[in-house]
């Protein structure tokens, strides 16, 4: 199997399954508990706490614990929406943004907030302009992804941050899952970030929501002791020691890491150049672990299948998005209906190892003839 998803999701890190099985079996207790076992976990979450803030640069109180992105964005949006409800309903987002921060902005409309889309230019950044015509006085909220999940391309967080200073009451919600390891984290101006390590070779079933010490948003799980007023429920100690421990191995081995993609990248495209019916619609300064591709009189659908019978896994939009609709994302910068329908996405990582690409591109040419014949 030639595994080319990691945008979807990455293999735990060995590392990453040895802290989080020897905190398992070493901390018994529940942090709540006032016995020495209890006590003892307590103080392990707080010294993980503040090393997880350190490296992110937060102070140990912006650190909210969750189950994932999705639920990260959710607490985000409608605890912003709910508490700033007496300042106003508008909120502004993008046609980029996971089904986790559309489903809720949808659930936000139906309970009487208005949602403005800000166009996304043909470089696939989204037009500062229209955000300045677009922000108003009752504009609580601005929702961005900080790299989009399915061309890669990475947004200007600080040009926005900048221009909502003019808006005292509108809050910067970021998305950060595709950029923890990819690119620079941006937290300046940032009031909540979605970090979601599941992504950087973390464990599945853990998440970080982080949120401005003096920002107050609405909880969406009450009752129970936590880390935090903000999500209630048995602090997770292992799952957090498992985020501390994928993070420092991301941010330690980042550079490396994005050299090594870089030129993988370089390389992909180069040999997919020379196929005339390949159309690259991953801008240039998208990260470079994100391909996306469409190939002229194909659906991305039939790609996808066709590589999965060569053992090659590969996606057609994220993972969590609905099948047999175009890619929103593609469909924004190309304005090719056809072309977003054609498109699905290459994802790389410092696993991925030029035999794999080789092999890939082989299996590429195949399922070409076979679904292009005469071609």
């Amino acid at each position: 199997m030639i595994y080319l998803d990691y945008t979807a999701n990455t293999p735990a890190d060995p590392a990453v399954l040895e802290a989080f099985l020897n905190t398992e079996q070493n901390y018994i207790g529940n942090p709540n508990s006032n016995h020495p076992a209890g006590q003892a976990a307590r103080e392990k979450m707080a010294r993980v706490t503040d090393s997880i803030a350190a490296m992110l640069g937060v102070s140990p109180a912006e650190i909210i614990y969750t189950s994932g992105a999705s639920e990260s964005n959710n607490l985000a949006l409608k605890g912003v929406a709910q508490a700033s409800r007496h300042m106003g309903r508008h909120i502004i987002s993008t046609a980029l943004e996971h089904s986790s921060v559309g489903g809720t902005l949808t659930a936000l409309q139906s309970q009487g907030c208005e949602i403005d889309l800000v166009d996304i230019r043909p470089d696939g950044t989204i037009d500062l302009e229209q955000l300045r015509e677009l922000l108003r006085k009752d504009t609580i909220l601005v929702s961005v992804c900080a790299v989009d999940s399915e061309l890669g391309t990475v947004q200007p967080i600080r040009q926005i941050a900048q221009i909502l200073r003019g808006f005292p009451s509108c809050r910067l919600h970021v998305d950060a899952t595709q950029a923890v390891g990819k690119t620079e984290l941006v937290l300046e101006g940032v009031d909540t970030m979605s970090i979601a390590p599941h992504k950087f070779y973390g464990l599945n079933g853990s998440g970080l929501l982080l949120k401005r010490k003096d920002l107050v948003i609405e909880p969406q799980i009450h009752g129970g002791s936590s880390t935090t007023i903000y999500r209630s429920g048995t602090p997770a100690l292992a799952l957090a020691v498992s985020v501390e421990k994928a993070l420092a191995l991301t941010l330690e081995n980042q550079v490396q890491r994005i050299q090594y993609v870089s030129a993988l990248n370089r390389e992909l495209r180069a040999a997919l150049s020379r196929y005339p019916m390949v159309r690259i619609n991953s801008p240039e300064g998208a990260v470079p672990h994100i391909l996306n591709l469409s190939v002229t009189g194909v659906k991305g659908t039939a790609f996808q299948r066709a590589l999965g019978e060569e053992g090659v896994c590969v996606s057609v939009k994220s993972a969590c998005s609905t099948d047999g609709t175009p890619s929103r994302a593609v469909f924004a910068v190309s304005r090719d209906r056809k072309n977003a329908l054609s498109s699905w996405r290459i994802s790389l990582s410092h696993l991925t190892t030029r035999e794999e690409l080789a092999q890939f591109m082989q299996a590429f040419d195949r399922c070409c003839h076979r679904l292009l014949p005469g071609r």
